[in-house]
């Protein structure tokens, strides 16, 4: 014998109410309809789903059954409710997010926590990448989100970017190397360290080679490269080396006071650090959700990092 779902949440309504009246308000329904269907399922079965004369109603045996696989339904229904509610609202869903190793691991990856605080019923699952490969994520459909920054999209490439964090290098070193001890630091001491070279594909190498031809070298020491962030501190640290760095992400570790950017002025990269998405893609409340998050966040970082900048005589 097939019985109606909603016939059996219904008889769990009611049950759990104590009165039709109760159970039909609980469920948005009319009265008069319940008793319809509980005097419907009654004659289907063949037995009583109620003791007669009870108030408040009390089940049979059969009823107190029928009413807990009733009542197994309805909290399923209100679960799929509330999880579309949520969805919608973009407090639940997935957000497939790829960026940038340095850039992620000391900005982003405290912006994801912050954020699933708020909302610990999204996941999040994060990549690294540059932007080739972030691009090719977005187009295939892998990622919804790139954190990593651009100067230029090609016309018709089908993405649009937001950007987050003007791009501004510095020159890292540990927080007691020698070069803070000059009275004024000139460009050509900066030959006299070693260097750590950032990871092949990111466009910090380019920005290193930039710098060092505007310096006249030919030829750097470089002792250390492709490290992550976190081995490119642990070394930057413990020796006298120089490395370029994205001022934010020298920012971001601020407050351990062990690193810091020697006062001598770059030329700005022609790039920005953003949000990259698909121009024209299905909307994911979680992941526009995320994106604001992000936005909002770096709108404070932004006005931080400005402050702190204007605190910084930088050369020239």
């Amino acid at each position: 014998m097939k019985l109606d779902e909603r016939h059996l949440i219904q008889l769990a309504a009611v049950v759990q109410s104590g009165g039709v009246t109760e159970g039909a308000a609980s469920l948005g329904l009319a009265q008069p309809a319940v008793s319809r269907t509980l005097a419907m399922l009654e004659k289907r079965l063949g037995e009583p789903l109620f003791v007669k004369g009870r108030r408040p109603l009390q089940p049979t045996p059969l009823g107190r059954a029928l009413a807990e696989h009733g009542q197994a339904m309805l909290i399923a229904s209100r679960k799929a409710s509330d999880l579309v509610t949520s969805f919608h609202h973009g407090r639940s869903g997935l957000v497939r997010i790829g960026g940038t190793p340095f850039f992620m691991d000391a900005l982003i990856s405290g912006t994801i926590a912050e954020f699933q605080n708020q909302f610990p019923d999204v996941r999040i699952d994060q990549s690294y990448g540059y932007l080739p490969e972030l691009q090719a994520g977005l187009l295939a459909g892998r990622l919804d989100l790139a954190v990593c920054p651009v100067d230029i999209l090609d016309e018709g490439s089908g993405l649009r970017f937001q950007e987050i964090l003007p791009g501004r290098n510095v020159v890292a070193c540990r927080s007691t190397h020698p070069l803070l001890l000059k009275r004024k630091i000139r460009a050509p001491d900066l030959l006299d360290y070693p260097w750590i070279a950032p990871p092949p594909g990111s466009p910090l190498l380019a920005d290193l080679r930039s710098l060092l031809l505007s310096l006249g070298a030919t030829e750097i020491k470089v002792r250390y490269s492709g490290g992550s962030l976190t081995s490119a501190m642990t070394y930057l640290k413990g020796t006298d080396a120089l490395t370029v760095l994205p001022h934010g992400v020298v920012f971001a570790f601020r407050k351990e006071k062990a690193i810091t950017a020697l006062p001598i002025g770059l030329p700005h990269p022609e790039r920005a650090l953003g949000l990259l998405r698909l121009a024209e893609a299905p909307r994911s409340p979680a992941a526009e959700a995320f994106a604001g998050h992000v936005k909002e966040s770096f709108d404070t970082l932004r006005h931080l990092i400005k402050r702190h900048e204007q605190a910084v005589v930088w050369g020239a």
